[in-house]
């Protein structure tokens, strides 16, 4: 029998699913750093994972590894250069969080927005002594304008959603989106440059890649009305986090929502101390519903791939699909 890892505690009754096929070694505890990993994939065919690095070092380390199934959209914590060469199989799963991460990034927009979590730490404080037209003044987000970076499904599911808000939507993306798509969410294409000087509340939804690296820095946030507002939910890295805190503290923008950080989970400290950010632990797919679609899809994946199951050679979701995966050993 085929040997698999599941790297992270896990919804039981994925593992039982899991079980009907595969002899499972099950990490019910804490994160494995990179050794423990290293040795937990040695012996393995394949593994499901959330996030977990794997290095071209743990693959030279598991020659009988063949797929790893990741629990995530994003999948920049593999190595796909190693994994290419190493003929292992990465997957990971899309589509099924879309409208809960669109539905989270609008909360954080709001919340940034409307100095939600600010007035909360006041009222927990015990502050609030008085009513005060000045109280807590933030920004609106019904007419103003939404800038969306990165126009692919969650994008377009935020779009979707501005317009309940009566907002203009202005949008940038590695390539422009289909014009009956532009037209359907009446989004309109501009440079990057262009969105950032003109919209009130910007939302990053783009993919980590090396390009994107602090693809929002100092020079990015000073194109930014002070009344604006900056919300990441697509990942850790995107944003130049010390340039951010500067910027906050100095209120060169009026706020911020992140819930995905350089270096998760550790954060800056300069972010930690700033009022005007709402800050999140990574949660933006995390509904209870969405969670175990992921989760039995990343299964989906793990099953198909190692040649089992109803869909056995064709896992759904593939991101280096040219590879065949490794021959067992």
């Amino acid at each position: 029998m085929q040997k698999i890892l599941v790297a992270r505690p896990m919804f039981a009754e994925v593992v039982e699913r899991l079980k009907q096929y595969f002899e499972v070694d099950w990490n019910t505890g804490d994160v494995l750093g990179a050794e423990a990993l290293t040795q937990r994939l040695a012996d393995k065919d394949g593994a499901l994972t959330a996030g977990d690095t794997v290095s071209a070092a743990m693959l030279a380390a598991a020659p009988r590894l063949r797929v790893v199934a990741n629990m995530a959209v994003g999948y920049n914590n593999f190595d796909m250069d190693a994994f290419n060469a190493a003929n292992v199989l990465a997957t990971n799963t899309p589509d099924v969080l879309n409208e809960s991460t669109a539905d989270f990034g609008w909360a954080l927009m709001m919340a940034a927005a409307r100095r939600v979590t600010e007035a909360e730490h006041w009222l927990r404080a015990g502050q609030w002594q008085k009513w005060s037209y000045d109280g807590f003044l933030g920004a609106d987000i019904h007419g103003s304008t939404l800038g969306v970076i990165g126009m692919g499904r969650i994008g377009q599911a935020l779009a979707r959603r501005a317009r309940g808000f009566n907002m203009q939507v202005l949008y940038h993306n590695r390539s422009r989106v289909a014009p009956e798509i532009e037209a359907a969410l009446d989004a309109q294409y501009v440079a990057k440059e262009e969105l950032l000087r003109r919209a009130d509340h910007v939302v990053l939804v783009l993919p980590y890649t090396q390009e994107n690296h602090h693809a929002i820095g100092a020079t990015e946030l000073a194109l930014m009305k002070p009344s604006a507002t900056l919300t990441n939910i697509a990942r850790g890295g995107i944003v130049d986090d010390a340039a951010l805190a500067d910027a906050l503290q100095h209120k060169r923008i009026a706020a911020a929502g992140l819930d995905v950080f350089e270096g998760e989970p550790q954060l800056n400290p300069a972010l930690l101390a700033q009022a005007n950010v709402v800050l999140t632990p990574h949660i933006a797919s995390a509904t209870e519903a969405t969670r175990r679609a992921m989760a039995n899809l990343a299964a989906d994946n793990l099953i198909a791939a190692l040649g089992v199951g109803p869909n056995a050679g064709h896992p759904p979701n593939p991101v280096n699909p040219q590879v065949s995966g490794r021959p067992r050993r």
